[in-house]
Parts: C-alpha cells; sequence; structure tokens
C-alpha cells in the first residue's frame, strides 16, 4: 500500500519509547507504573477493569469516559479520597486503594 501519508515501516517518528519502570503500591500490593501513566492506565496494564463500587448496591466502577468527566473512575492515592485515576499521574511511590464508596481524608467513612 502506498500513498503520500503512508510512513513506511521502521520509520514511524511514533514509536513508543517506554520509560524505565518505578514501584507502586496498588491495595497493597507491588505494581510497575511507568512515566507518564495516569494511575487508570497502571491499573489498566494489570488487567484491572474496576477499582470502586458504588454507594448503593456497590457496583464495580473503573474508567469510564477516561476524560474526568463521569467520576467513575473514583480511588483514593496517598489517603487522598475520590481521585480521578483517569486525571491523575502515577508518580514513583504512589500508595492506591480501591475506594468504597463515600471516604473522607485519612480513610475515614
Amino acid at each position: 500500500m502506498t500513498g503520500p501519508f503512508l510512513v513506511p515501516d521502521g520509520e514511524d517518528p511514533v514509536q513508543p519509547q517506554y520509560s524505565a519502570e518505578f514501584p507502586v503500591e496498588v491495595d497493597g500490593a507491588p505494581v510497575a507504573a511507568r512515566a507518564g501513566q495516569t494511575v487508570a492506565a497502571v491499573l489498566m496494564s494489570t488487567g484491572r477493569t474496576s477499582w470502586r463500587a458504588t454507594r448503593q448496591n456497590a457496583r464495580p466502577r473503573g474508567l469510564f469516559c477516561g476524560i474526568g468527566a463521569c467520576f467513575d473512575c473514583l480511588l483514593v492515592v496517598n489517603d487522598v479520597p475520590d481521585v480521578r485515576a483517569c486525571q491523575r499521574v502515577a508518580v514513583p511511590g504512589d500508595v492506591i486503594r480501591t475506594q468504597h464508596g463515600a471516604e473522607l481524608p485519612g480513610g475515614e467513612a
């Protein structure tokens, strides 16, 4: 296939450049993250699709819109509740945990 906008194989300037991994903690387990990844991307790279439950009926929620509009991806990062996983970039040493309903800072319900 040819064309004026087709980049030949091996010459694509947008090839992924993977940065070094760094550790974060997710629900007590060590997980590898990369520079620039959102918390949602880190969780999804482990195969997780949900990380909170709704207040009513405890239905699982995870990444839905991916742009911070729906608030379905809320979780707790470094003891700060209601963090949108799709908007928060992971940094080395983050402690991430599943959020259960409404929480106050410090883990109080």
